[in-house]
């Protein structure tokens, strides 16, 4: 898994430089073959021998296909979006097979803690996108907003979880928060303000928290 895992980061660096010099045909190449090169390390390590497996397999594929679509014209952003969105139901169901056992006093600390802070972030996106006259787009921003918080906030109680152990728990929930934050990165660029190098650190937290997450998973799942 090691050697997968290096190889996928190898390719996840080739983007980032890409994304830096501005090198449009590299990053075309080097963006989607991160994600198919995770889903390789995904299949190879962890067969898909157990129904989580499956689902963090098509969370990484509709991954990948967002990735594809929000590369070209903004008229493939709301494919993006709900490719995007799917991805996160995935994950979602796969944090949660079996059905977790977990401290409903810890579950609400965290499922508060997260909301709030949701919340906040949305708030500006929502008003930056009524000033740019993108109302129609305030709903699923929404949606997805709360879709990625339950998928962060189903990671960070693997924390809490017996069944989970500690690495693992710890990986998927730095990797679900930095997969958080690069979505916070985008939104803020694409529909508040610009922000320097915003490209660059919304491609390194998304990368290295797909990575993390499914690092965390195959500890999890096959060890």
């Amino acid at each position: 898994m090691i050697t997968g895992i290096i190889i996928v980061v190898a390719v996840a660096v080739v983007d980032w430089i890409a994304v830096a010099k501005g090198w449009k045909k590299i990053e075309y190449i080097a963006k989607p073959w991160t994600m198919a090169a995770l889903f390789l390390v995904l299949a190879l390590v962890g067969r898909f021998s157990s129904l989580p497996l499956i689902f963090f397999g098509l969370g990484i594929l509709f991954s990948l296909a967002g990735d594809v679509f929000l590369m070209f014209s903004d008229r493939w952003f709301i494919p993006g979006l709900v490719s995007f969105l799917l991805a996160h139901v995935f994950y979602i169901v796969g944090f949660n097979l079996p059905l977790p056992v977990v401290s409903p006093t810890w579950a609400l600390v965290v499922a508060l803690v997260l909301a709030f802070s949701a919340a906040r972030l949305l708030r500006p996106i929502v008003a930056g996108l009524a000033a740019k006259g993108q109302r129609k787009l305030i709903g699923p921003v929404i949606i997805y907003g709360v879709v990625i918080t339950l998928m962060l906030l189903s990671a960070m109680l693997t924390l809490f979880r017996l069944e989970w152990k500690a690495t693992p728990a710890v990986l998927v929930s730095v990797g679900a928060m930095l997969f958080f934050y690069s979505d916070a990165i985008l939104a803020w660029i694409k529909f508040v303000a610009p922000i320097k190098n915003g490209r660059m650190m919304n491609m390194i937290t998304y990368h290295l928290g797909q990575i993390a997450l499914i690092a965390g998973v195959l500890i999890q799942f096959t060890s």
